[in-house]
């Protein structure tokens, strides 16, 4: 069995990084995470776009444009939906994730979701910490190895006889 997962982890990638405006004292420091592990990969700051929409809601919108443009590697979403009173939270989270994933299908980039979806401000502000528990480091480290395990699988393939 040859094993096509990736065990490089190169610095020669663009990532584009679309984050949520709402929840922001919170989207802010899965920001810093993303940074902090794209630059411990290597990754350089020219490399890196980052840009804002107001909400989860449009994560995939923006994630789309961004994928279409052939110009990044990988997306990375970020944001933050907060469980309140009403069912708005199943909409948002739902409906984000599943967006998320269409772009990610249609365009064939990683798009990683780091959209937290809590029940409190609490629990939002845990999965946000500093270090290995921040989420937005998570879903920067998860599209690096999607990136660098898709070149090798595209390398793989491309070593291929036609059948």
């Amino acid at each position: 069995m040859k094993d096509i997962s990736s065990s490089e982890w190169g610095s020669e990638m663009a990532i584009a990084v679309v984050a949520g405006r709402f929840n922001r004292f919170i989207v802010d420091q899965l920001v810093c995470g993303a940074r902090d592990a794209l630059g411990r990969q290597g990754i350089s700051e020219s490399s890196i776009v980052l840009a804002w929409v107001p909400g989860a809601f449009e994560l995939p919108l923006l994630a789309s444009q961004f994928a279409a443009s052939g110009k990044y590697d990988a997306v990375i979403a970020l944001g933050a939906v907060i469980r309140g009173g009403t069912p708005h939270f199943e909409f948002v989270a739902g409906e984000c994730a599943s967006g998320l994933m269409r772009v990610s299908m249609d365009h064939g980039i990683p798009v990683t979701f780091g959209v937290l979806t809590t029940d409190t401000v609490e629990q939002a502000l845990e999965r946000a910490g500093t270090g290995e528990g921040n989420k937005g480091f998570d879903a920067a480290m998860t599209a690096i190895e999607m990136v660098e395990t898709m070149r090798a699988v595209k390398s793989h393939l491309d070593g291929l006889p036609a059948r």
